[in-house]
């Protein structure tokens, strides 16, 4: 009787010898001509990024407190809203010569708050994607002849003039 161990060996041996012992002659190696190899090609889109740069006017604003125009047309207006009417008249136009000359005086000054303002040449940037397409290999048919019969296989290189084949032999 075979014992665990004696199998697993016997199985591992007849695994490792494989085809060549069960056929009684190992794989060998040899050569065919290459009769014709014609790449296989197809279009693909490519994309080149660069960069294109400018330079652009940027409008600046600060906001100051320039109310010049406000406070003195606001006084002046009080002032001559002043004079007019008497007791809550004159209050009431002193009130409207205020209201009325801050009014026209923050006109006069531009009515802008204050607001002033400047330009700069900043540089801008952005990455730009020009596709195209074009044509690339991808794979060669390759023919070759061994022993009178012709063959065609495709691989990922251009094999030259010889083809290394390997050769195996199996009974009928």
């Amino acid at each position: 009787m075979f014992n665990r161990q004696q199998i697993a060996t016997t199985l591992l041996c007849a695994a490792i010898a494989g085809p060549a012992a069960a056929h009684g002659r190992p794989d060998r190696v040899d050569y065919a001509r290459v009769t014709r190899v014609e790449p296989i090609t197809r279009l693909v889109e490519v994309s080149d990024p660069h960069r294109e740069c400018w330079d652009e006017a940027v409008e600046h604003r600060e906001r100051g407190d320039d109310r010049a125009g406000l406070v003195l047309g606001g006084i002046v207006g009080g002032v001559v809203g002043n004079r007019f009417g008497g007791g809550t008249g004159r209050t009431v136009a002193t009130v409207a010569g205020t209201i009325l000359g801050a009014g026209i005086g923050n006109a006069l000054g531009g009515g802008r708050d204050g607001d002033r303002g400047y330009v700069t040449e900043e540089r801008r940037c952005r990455t730009v994607d020009d596709v195209h397409t074009e044509q690339r290999t991808i794979g060669y048919r390759v023919h070759y002849r061994y022993h009178g019969e012709e063959v065609v296989t495709q691989m990922d290189h251009d094999p030259g003039r010889r083809l290394r084949v390997r050769v195996s032999v199996t009974p009928d």
